[in-house]
Order: C-alpha cells, then structure tokens, then sequence
C-alpha cells in the first residue's frame, strides 16, 4: 500500500511540474507575440 501511494505522489508532482512547465512556456509565446506586434506597429508607421 505504501508503495502505491509513493508512485501517485510522484505522479501528482509530475503533473504539477507539467503544468507550471506549459504555464511558463504560454507567457513566453505571449511575450514573443506582443513583441512581433509592437515590431509591426513599429514598421507600419
């Protein structure tokens, strides 16, 4: 029984970690995005 509940611990904090991972990886597109638009921003006028 113990061992079942080690093997969920670890793969509740692998999940956590995905999910911090794809958080981090969204803020990062978001940013590159706002970037490429203040460029065109920058280009067009």
């Amino acid at each position: 029984m113990q061992k079942l509940n080690v093997i969920a611990a670890i793969a509740l904090l692998g999940l956590l970690a995905g999910c911090n991972t794809i958080e981090g990886a969204g803020r990062d597109l978001s940013s590159a995005g706002k970037a490429v638009s203040e460029t065109a921003r920058t280009v067009k006028d």
